[in-house]
């Protein structure tokens, strides 16, 4: 298990997938406005394709984008490991 490491003013340090980030207006209309840790943007996202029947029956690696998400993905389908990748374009630190 990792050791926590700790800021001068002894408060632990939130970095990495746990530091709260900015979504964009785009992604923000899927998971909300407010600053959230990077891990929780991912689970939101889940949660917006699975209770939207949004993951190709056919191929469940693949995702089709309906209106809202192709305004983060950019086309109308990726599959599940390029996700991130356009996640990642519409957060700010």
């Amino acid at each position: 298990m990792a050791t926590k490491t700790k800021t001068e003013e002894g408060k632990p340090k939130t970095g990495g997938i746990h530091a709260p980030v900015q979504p964009s207006p785009e992604l923000g209309a899927i998971v909300g406005t407010d600053k959230l840790p990077r891990s929780e943007v991912i689970s939101k996202v889940w949660e917006y394709i699975k209770s939207n029947n949004l993951q190709n029956p056919e191929n469940k690696r693949e995702i089709l984008a309906d209106e809202k998400l192709q305004k983060v993905f950019g086309k109308d389908k990726v599959t599940m490991f390029e996700m991130n990748k356009y996640i990642s374009a519409h957060v700010k630190a």
